[in-house]
């Protein structure tokens, strides 16, 4: 090789290095200058509920910080499906996040969407999560899990259970747990929370899994009765309530959660500021006070960590949908 082809190679090399370096400076004055505009945080469902009340408070939040905008955008529609795709193919720039329930992972574990909740979505932090209650009509005579599952075995498919919509972590929770006994119930899906609690009060259908926030005042007023939590231990909120591993389904665990997402390929440097300034929100007295009262766990875990709980939970609804062979 001559001295002039080694020159040409070591110069093309030095501009090749030069070139990543300025990329790399570039894009790290992008997210030292982020938000360089007003911020869109899509929220897949309706305004009013959950998911919604928790995106505006973090929406307040950065605006404060920042002092950029960021404003939240109520997309609901196919169970949440509509929203989630629109952040999938948004511009990885940090400009458009989502806050979103568990749905986001259970839908698609369901039935195929138009997006993949791994591959499509960067998570930034788990903001909350809570057990769900397992829920009767009070007409049905019945006081613990294992006496529900008795009743089913005697009357295969005679048994019903209410969801908020087919898909849903409700529906998908319920499936479990009937997967679990080995005992068929029969699924009866509403549009919406809005019309399950009142189908399980009326008796239309036996059962729900039901969020705190909604069913304790049901519970309290005697219209349903609460007879097991979902979650591997007993709630602190609920301690008189068994979970339904020590009611006789051992390694049940279902837990609603709701976390923030940014499009893939954000970098990492953005997700790292939204992530630093999420769990300062969550750990002012102001949000753990109020997360107490309506029985929630604070979350605040690490992008790396949220996305390795976002794929352990999408293959496991994965997995049961494969095993009781549902058909879309």
């Amino acid at each position: 090789m001559t001295d002039s082809h080694t020159r040409k190679i070591v110069c093309a090399s030095a501009g090749a290095a030069l070139s990543i370096a300025l990329l790399c400076a570039a894009a790290l004055a992008n997210a030292q200058a982020y938000p360089q505009r007003p911020v869109r945080i899509i929220v897949n469902m309706s305004a009013g509920g959950g998911v919604d009340s928790l995106a505006r408070i973090f929406a307040q939040h950065y605006t404060g910080v920042w002092g950029q905008p960021f404003v939240v955008d109520n997309r609901a529609g196919a169970g949440g499906s509509i929203g989630v795709e629109i952040v999938t193919k948004a511009t990885p720039d940090g400009h458009t996040l989502l806050v979103s329930s568990s749905s986001v992972v259970t839908n698609a574990a369901f039935r195929p969407q138009g997006y993949d909740p791994v591959r499509d979505l960067q998570p930034v932090t788990r903001l909350t999560s809570n057990p769900l209650i397992v829920t009767i009509t009070p007409s049905l005579p019945v006081t613990t899990v294992k006496e529900l599952i008795a009743l089913a075995k005697t009357k295969p498919g005679g048994i019903s259970f209410a969801s908020s919509g087919t898909g849903s972590i409700f529906h998908m929770g319920a499936e479990l747990l009937s997967m679990l006994v080995g005992t068929p119930m029969t699924h009866v899906p509403y549009k919406g929370s809005a019309g399950a609690y009142p189908g399980v009060v009326s008796g239309q259908a036996d059962w729900i899994l039901g969020g705190p926030i909604s069913v304790l005042p049901l519970i309290k007023a005697g219209r349903l009765r609460g007879i097991a939590i979902t979650s591997a231990t007993r709630s602190k909120a609920l301690p008189e309530l068994p979970t339904v591993a020590e009611s006789g389904v051992p390694g049940y665990e279902v837990v609603l959660w709701f976390g923030m997402f940014a499009p893939a390929r954000v970098p990492p440097e953005i997700i790292a500021k939204l992530n630093a300034e999420a769990k300062r929100e969550l750990q002012t007295p102001e949000f753990t006070r109020r997360m107490e009262i309506e029985g929630m766990d604070i979350g605040g875990n690490s992008p790396q960590d949220f996305a390795v709980e976002v794929k352990a939970e999408f293959e496991k609804w994965r997995k049961l949908v494969t095993k009781i062979g549902v058909k879309f």
